[in-house]
């Protein structure tokens, strides 16, 4: 299904019926509407960021749903496509918190290749209609990603930005992971502790403390 190790990993959401009827459900979707993003991307996050390769969760919700943006991590969008909101206040906290220049390009697959997790709690999404597929069935699957991460001996920073994300902080119960939790990037919320809560810093911090690489956030 991905390709790498997150088979073995989510074995048994594969082989379960339910999910095998909740992916055949979403796929016919995509011949009768307009949904993003493409079917080679839904499982873009997993394919980019193996389980073994983890160091950040950073979660979002569902999908951009405007024309073009979706690519399968969460809060990016393809090269050439106008930055999204949330994504424009991501890049200003960057500045503030370590001093990189706020990048012009929303892509942010070259995280995901330094292992950071850009999972979307939903998956895809049907055009220009958020939260559309909201109870079509793929939280069991993220949940189960974000629980088999919470079950790694490894040390992981999970970012939750704003009250969706932070729901899903019940699963990551082991006391040597570092979770981080602020308002969401949004303009409706970023001043409301988004801003200055210098994720990106603290991240790296945590990561260098327990011996591990951190994250070249630059662009």
């Amino acid at each position: 299904m991905i390709g790498n190790d997150w088979d073995k990993e989510l074995e048994v959401i594969w082989n379960s019926p339910n999910f095998q009827k909740i992916y055949n459900h979403v796929l016919s979707l995509y011949d009768k509407e307009t949904i993003y993003p493409s079917k080679e991307d839904i499982f873009r996050a997993l394919k980019l960021t193996p389980y073994n390769k983890v160091k950040v969760v950073i979660m979002g919700q569902d999908p951009y749903h405007g024309e073009g943006e979706a690519m399968g991590l969460s809060f990016s969008v393809h090269k050439g496509i106008k930055l999204p909101p949330s994504l424009k206040n991501i890049y200003k906290e960057i500045y503030d918190d370590i001093g990189i220049i706020e990048p012009v390009c929303g892509d942010l697959t070259k995280w995901a290749n330094e292992g950071v997790l850009l999972l979307n709690s939903v998956l895809t999404v049907k055009k220009d209609t958020p939260a559309s597929h909201k109870n079509i069935g793929w939280e069991p699957l993220t949940d189960y990603i974000i629980k088999k991460l919470n079950a790694r001996k490894e040390p992981v920073v999970f970012i939750l930005w704003g009250n969706f994300a932070k729901s899903k902080a019940v699963y990551i119960t082991n006391p040597h992971h570092l979770v981080l939790t602020s308002a969401h990037p949004s303009p409706f919320s970023c001043r409301y502790g988004f801003f200055g809560s210098k994720p990106f810093s603290k991240t790296n911090d945590f990561l260098k403390k327990n011996g591990i690489e951190p994250v070249d956030w630059q662009l």
